[in-house]
């Protein structure tokens, strides 16, 4: 009954005409058959026509009824009133195009950032129960460390004592800390291709609670004898992209380095992982580390921390209790193993070490530890560009509400109420925002891309999910009504207050109401310019930050210099393995020989690529076990590649060999601070490691100049360079200096690469400059972002000056003409109406400089080489600012001092 009443009312309001008709025949035939009644009994026909019509009632005042009856009179009216709103937007084309640009750019701006928010920090892992999800230590470490008091990377027997004993945990997984990245073959086929590989316990996917959809997840069982399970879970991507959905995707098998694997299943589409921004390809067990490159040895090691550990509550355990427990356990299990070196200073690091059990239902990322500050920052730079916006729609929608005055004041006097009005207009603001939020969203969809490829800073996208979601499609609606509402409110109310005798005369409001328009004007001219001041000193600030960024010393020459890796795993050759060694040499004399090759060298790390630390102990210094040395395996012509300056000593040279003494060139700065001050450092000695063992033993033979090694706004590191046949270490970066056409060059050595092994996969060609030029991404998105939204500001912030004063020349045209006719100069005229807007502006910046230091403080920790708002950005913004107002009020100043006095006073 009611879901018939419900469609019948449906109905009505869709097809309310054609009931409208209906009703309106069957009321005249019933007045007609009521004239014919009286006429029958005798009348003339006009009186029964008179009387019919009497008896009958008031027409209009029945079809009001009937529609009342019929259907939802309410959202009949909203119905009206969208209808008339969208007429409305169509009779000012020009203040709905502005509007509609201005909404559909700061609804766009904020639901594009809100889409990054969402995905990084707000949106859970797509797993099981993932708030029961914790994280053993604080995320932001990784690699492999034998520290014995880690409490973030654990090794594969901690976890399985962990796992056996704790009560507090349904069960517990570990994970590689590192995502692999190497060349693998699918089987049948030829070429190579580069595959993610993260390596897992079995318990890895029933903890998370992941099922896959085609064969089987990674179990127990896979992960209990060390090398006998090669057996790969795939991502459905990778399914997608590289089987091409193959659905006997089980029969497949993938090469990885020498040992071939089976596909034994499928994970769900939505499932990346636990690292949100890193979504392997593939998922392989921890015992099978050994066989899948660059071949760690680490499964039965006690102090081989590379793991991180998870685990999922088990119900009615709080954190606090897991806590406990997980580190009582950490104790007794690190000083169970057998060969835990617990000296004296050992047992110190033990007793101080405590692990931090942290939530892990968002899952891991690098990317959210990067980007969150920055994405918080354009949050609420889109936000006050979006109050701009709404300021300066109310200031147009003022200005219009004055041609309107007649319309609402003819409403009005028909017996219209206020409210009634007030609604109307709001549900036209409403129609506004919600069309420019439809625009906004299609806007977001584009800048989501731009951003995407932006955070990315490189030729592959950054797997990360900004599609359309409920979360997003709410936060939008969310913001177009607060929209509708923060810049209709004020016009709709102060279009309700007309004096109607002097609207329906001359269809203006009166000049007491004219003169309140314009002060509410002003405030939001003021307020604009405020909130323009303190966007244009930011993107200042953001600007000369990125500029100082990239004008700092690297201490080596970034330009001209290409670089490339090669996965040398797909040899099968260990790293000491002189057959590798004499092949990196190789290829460093055929690259170095090529036309155009200044040098070339490898390197265990290029800018930015990682570390390789551990203390040293220098001979005749204390020991002071809190410092790390950065090392980085290089080869003879590395220095001379990157045009690092040595400034004391020698370079490496064929004398450095695997069987001669061991041999560094260290920084300056660790020379400054770890040698006895005034000894010369060249042939001292120190030790690598804690302990001065022999075989770790180094001579310095040389000294260099300071470099940037991770960052570019860390201080001076210490750092030892070493050369390869020493340390041998599996590297596959290759800096080759050049001058000439990059192509040419890049052709030419890799043709010398394949020359001395033609199976040798080489990847990621690029310069190094755009390497180092990636680290400042997210200074660079900031930089261009804040730009381009206090441009935006500004332009907005203009179009509002624009439209307020030629509202106010209009208002006042008569005053102009005469002042004018009694002797004023054009001049004079012109600066009555510019000195207003520099007033405005004036009122505009004191309020925004304080509010301006106040935000500068928020954003100290991202600038570089800036103490807060300093005064010459300040200052820069604050005349750019007012000389873009004053050119703004400029033309309706010109139209106001060409007043003809005549016309203005026969207006009169």
């Amino acid at each position: 009954m009611f879901l018939d009443e419900s469609l019948r009312r449906i109905k009505m309001l869709f097809r309310g005409s054609r009931f409208r008709k209906e009703l309106q025949e069957e009321m005249r035939t019933h007045r007609e058959l009521r004239e014919q009644e009286y006429l029958d009994r005798g009348r003339n026909p006009v009186a029964a026509h008179r009387e019919a019509n009497r008896r009958f009632g008031n027409p209009a005042t029945l079809q009001e009824k009937s529609y009342q009856s019929w259907g939802w009179s309410w959202l009949t009216s909203l119905v009206q009133d969208v209808r008339y709103g969208v007429r409305s937007m169509f009779r000012s084309p020009a203040l709905t195009i502005v509007a509609l640009l201005s909404l559909a750019l700061g609804i766009g701006a904020n639901t594009a950032i809100f889409s990054f928010i969402d995905t990084l920090m707000l949106r859970s892992l797509p797993v099981k129960d993932p708030a029961q999800l914790m994280f053993f230590g604080r995320e932001g470490e990784s690699g492999i460390t034998d520290d014995i008091a880690s409490t973030t990377l654990y090794s594969y027997p901690f976890f399985r004592e962990m796992q056996k004993r704790n009560s507090v945990f349904s069960d517990v997984a570990a994970l590689l800390s590192m995502l692999d990245t190497i060349h693998g073959t699918i089987e049948g086929q030829d070429a190579m291709q580069p595959m993610r590989v993260q390596l897992v316990s079995g318990s890895y996917f029933p903890t998370l609670g992941v099922q896959a959809i085609q064969g089987r997840a990674l179990t127990e069982a896979d992960d209990t004898t060390e090398g006998d399970h090669p057996v790969v879970v795939v991502s459905y991507a990778w399914w997608k992209r590289a089987l091409a959905s193959d659905p006997a995707v089980l029969s497949r098998k993938l090469i990885l380095g020498t040992t071939k694997f089976d596909i034994v299943g499928v994970a769900p589409p939505e499932f990346f992982g636990t690292s949100v921004g890193e979504e392997p390809d593939m998922w392989a067990p921890l015992s099978m580390m050994h066989s899948v490159p660059p071949m760690w040895d680490g499964y039965k090691k006690n102090f081989w921390d590379g793991m991180y550990v998870i685990g999922r509550l088990k119900p009615g355990v709080s954190p606090e209790q897991a806590t406990s427990n997980v580190n009582l356990l950490y104790q007794q299990i690190i000083r169970s193993f057998p060969d835990a070196d617990l000296s004296e200073r050992n047992l110190g690091y033990l007793q101080r070490a405590h692990v931090e059990l942290t939530p892990m239902s968002k899952g891991l990322s690098s990317l959210r530890r990067r980007f969150s500050d920055p994405l918080r920052v354009l949050m609420g730079i889109t936000a006050l560009v979006l109050l701009i916006a709404c300021a300066n729609i109310a200031n147009l929608l003022l200005a219009r509400s004055t041609a309107r005055a007649r319309e609402l004041a003819v409403r009005q006097a028909l017996g219209a109420g206020r409210l009634r009005i007030v609604r109307q207009l709001l549900t036209e603001s409403l129609v506004l925002a919600l069309t420019g939020g439809l625009l906004g969203v299609g806007l977001a969809r584009i800048a989501d891309r731009l951003l995407l490829r932006m955070i990315s800073g490189g030729p592959d996208l950054v797997p990360l999910d900004v599609s359309l979601n409920t979360h997003l499609l709410v936060f939008t609606f969310v913001v177009a009504v607060s929209t509708a509402i923060l810049f209709g409110i004020i016009p709709a109310f102060r279009s309700t207050r007309l004096e109607l005798t002097e609207a329906l005369k001359d269809g203006r409001s009166s000049s007491s109401r004219g003169s309140s328009k314009s002060r509410v004007g002003k405030v939001l001219i003021v307020s604009q310019i405020a909130l323009s001041l303190v966007l244009m000193v930011g993107a200042v600030l953001f600007i000369r930050t990125l500029m100082n960024l990239n004008n700092i010393d690297t201490g080596f020459n970034r330009e001209g210099v290409l670089r490339l890796d090669i996965d040398s795993n797909v040899t099968g050759l260990k790293s000491d393995d002189p057959r590798m060694i004499a092949m990196f040499q190789q290829i460093e004399q055929r690259v170095s020989a090529l036309p155009g090759v200044k040098a070339a060298s490898f390197a265990s790390f290029l800018f930015s690529q990682g570390s390789w630390s551990t203390s040293i102990r220098v001979v005749g210094q204390n020991l002071n076990d809190q410092v790390n040395i950065k090392h980085n395996v290089v080869g003879n012509g590395y220095l001379a590649t990157m045009q690092i300056p040595l400034l004391a000593g020698r370079n490496f040279g064929p004398q450095d060999t695997a069987t001669s003494h061991k041999v560094a060139i260290i920084s300056e700065h660790m020379v400054k601070d770890l040698f006895p001050a005034g000894v010369n450092p060249i042939g001292h000695h120190y030790y690598d490691g804690l302990d001065a063992l022999p075989d770790t033993e180094v001579e310095v033979i040389g000294i260099a100049k300071d470099v940037k090694f991770g960052s570019l706004q860390e201080r001076p590191q210490y750092i030892d360079y070493m050369p390869n046949p020493q340390h041998p270490w599996g590297y596959g970066t290759l800096a080759v200096r050049y001058t000439g056409n990059f192509e040419t060059v890049s052709r030419a050595v890799q043709q010398a690469i394949h020359s001395v092994n033609p199976r040798l996969p080489i990847s990621n060609i690029g310069t190094l400059d755009e390497q180092v030029s990636r680290t400042l991404t997210y200074h660079r998105i900031v930089a261009q972002l804040s730009a381009f939204f206090g441009l935006l500001a500004v332009f907005l912030s203009c179009i509002g000056i624009y439209g307020l004063m030629s509202y106010m020349v209009g208002k006042r045209t008569s005053e102009i003409g005469i002042r004018i006719a009694i002797g004023a100069s054009r001049a004079s005229v012109r600066w009555l109406v510019l000195r207003e807007i520099a007033v405005l502006t004036a009122i505009g910046i004191a309020i925004g400089i304080p509010v301006t230091l106040g935000a500068s403080r928020v954003v100290g920790a991202m600038l570089y080489g800036l103490h807060g708002a300093d005064a010459s950005s300040v200052l820069a913004s604050v005349v750019a600012l007012l000389a873009v107002a004053l050119l703004a009020a400029y033309l309706p100043a010109r139209r106001a001092a060409s007043v003809d006095p005549v016309i203005a006073l026969r207006y009169e």
